[in-house]
């Protein structure tokens, strides 16, 4: 049998908790299902904070201004994400993140490693660097590191950084899903017609990844 490969627009911001536990949930299904299954992944920008300031902005603040949330709230959610995530072997570094960022630069390099097939490694190590080790995303040096990390070129990465090399390309793939009714992340889109919202368990895309490899094979 061979493996039928789903092409995968996963929509998302680094900044975005769900987002790593919805791509760790898409890969230990995609695991399951290895054989039958394989994904053609496509990391999609969003930002969800796209007025944010180069200085961020205390996390507490950010929630309470945004979502009303109380710091008993946002404790209590941070643990319930810390705990998701750690069962499905992501680490949360419970009190090293403690402002949001602006992602608009990690979107643009995202873009460029897609060029040389490093996109989702460097989608790893840039959710690492802020959830786990609680960096700073928009901070040039930290992008820097997580692009040298997966084997793309420091110079050429260096050099991207400094310019505002593919901001156009980035910000027509934003608009392009926000006009099609994507306003909140993970979104992640199957063959370009099936949609799967947020952080869902590993059966739910498991269940999703079976049934439309098998309609496709039929």
């Amino acid at each position: 049998m061979t493996a039928k490969t789903l092409k995968i627009d996963f929509v998302s911001d680094v900044s975005c908790p769900w987002c790593i536990i919805g791509l760790k949930a898409l890969e230990q299904a995609a695991a399951r299902l290895e054989g039958q299954v394989a994904l053609d992944l496509h990391f999609q920008p969003f930002e969800l904070n796209p007025q944010m300031g180069t200085e961020g902005q205390d996390i507490g603040e950010h929630l309470q201004e945004k979502y009303g949330a109380t710091p008993e709230q946002s404790q209590r959610n941070r643990e319930a994400i810390a705990a998701r995530g750690a069962a499905l072997g992501f680490t949360f570094g419970m009190g090293k993140r403690t402002r949001i960022y602006n992602t608009f630069d990690a979107h643009r390099l995202l873009h460029w490693a897609e060029e040389s097939g490093r996109q989702h490694a460097l989608k790893h190590a840039l959710f690492t660097a802020y959830f786990t080790e609680g960096q700073d995303p928009s901070n040039h040096e930290v992008l820097l590191a997580a692009a040298t990390s997966v084997g793309l070129d420091a110079q050429e990465a260096r050099a991207l950084l400094a310019s505002d090399r593919y901001a156009p390309e980035v910000r027509e793939r934003e608009q392009f899903y926000l006009q099609h009714g994507i306003h909140s992340v993970p979104a992640v889109i199957i063959n370009d017609r099936h949609l799967i919202q947020g952080g869902q368990p590993v059966e739910v895309f498991e269940q999703a990844l079976r049934q439309l490899a098998q309609e496709a094979a039929s």
